[in-house]
């Protein structure tokens, strides 16, 4: 069996299709073709919408997982920063995959320290058609986000330790460092 899909999962796709199935039956009692055929595939859209919000819910509410213990460290001599901590499955059912987000942001945009010079520099038309192919001080990303797969299958009451690499930018300065995982 899936580890994505829990008994509630099930439960609730066991529940739309019998729903479905009863509304295209009841379509089928229309005499005009045309009106029939419209009334089932609405019911189809309106079923199947509901269901994929309905499987979101429960997926939210069935896997839980806890983020702790992180700490972080700047590593030099190669431009990275190395995230280590802990995950753990809180809920009651299995989590197939456990993704860790980081979101580096540079100085003065979380701060409110934001100035107009900061997101904004204006260029003549000259500078547009001149600037192709180079990159220039204003062009660097004042934001790095990255996703790592940092735990799979886990049961309930597991934790797992993680150690995640990724690149840090030479030119930010007093960063704001921002964690979350997802659970799926």
């Amino acid at each position: 069996m899936s580890t994505y899909l829990t008994i509630w999962h099930w439960l609730a796709i066991i529940i739309f299709a019998t729903l479905f199935v009863l509304l295209a039956l009841l379509s089928l009692r229309e005499k005009n073709q045309n009106t029939m055929l419209s009334m089932i595939f609405s019911s189809f859209l309106v079923i199947v919408t509901a269901a994929a919000f309905s499987l979101m819910a429960i997926d939210k509410y069935t896997k839980v997982a806890t983020l702790y213990g992180v700490k972080n460290t700047r590593i030099l001599r190669n431009e990275t920063i190395m995230f280590t901590g802990y995950v753990k499955n809180t809920g009651n059912y299995k989590i197939g995959e456990i993704t860790l987000t980081v979101k580096l942001v540079n100085k003065g945009h979380v701060s409110g320290n934001v100035k107009g010079g900061n997101l904004y520099r204006p260029s003549g038309i000259l500078g547009f058609f001149t600037s192709f192919g180079q990159e220039t001080r204003s062009d660097r990303a004042q934001k790095v986000e990255h996703e790592f797969v940092v735990a799979k299958n886990i049961p309930p009451g597991e934790v797992v330790s993680f150690r995640v690499k990724m690149p840090y930018p030479p030119y930010f300065k007093h960063v704001a460092q921002f964690t979350s995982i997802t659970a799926h």
